[in-house]
């Protein structure tokens, strides 16, 4: 099971009314291509950076929302799902690394 499976069922058809509501969806759709990873999936070298990037260039992206978005009125809701995702690229990229040194062909 993915870390980030719980963004695999977000419903795209919701339209944003506001800034918040564009920055939340923005975060949703991060996940949403986060939760395709499949961290027990990676057998070479090259499986471990890819996923290594990808977990790096969403982090950046949470960011840069968070960023783009810091003039407006931020919501609990903002911070916390930016948060949560933060988290959760932290717990995977740990899971990566460690899976890495615990596979000496991966070494």
């Amino acid at each position: 099971m993915s870390l980030f499976s719980a963004f695999s069922s977000i419903d795209d058809s919701v339209h944003a009314r506001t800034p918040t509501d564009t920055a939340v969806k923005r975060l949703d759709g991060i996940g949403h291509v986060l939760s395709g990873l499949d961290i027990s999936a990676i057998q070479t070298r090259a499986d471990v950076n890819r996923t290594l990037w990808t977990l790096d260039a969403a982090s950046k992206c949470v960011r840069a929302v968070l960023a783009e978005f810091r003039t407006q009125p931020a919501t609990e809701q903002l911070v916390r799902k930016a948060r949560n995702l933060i988290d959760l690229i932290e717990r995977a990229r740990d899971q990566v690394v460690s899976f890495e040194s615990s596979d000496p062909i991966l070494s």
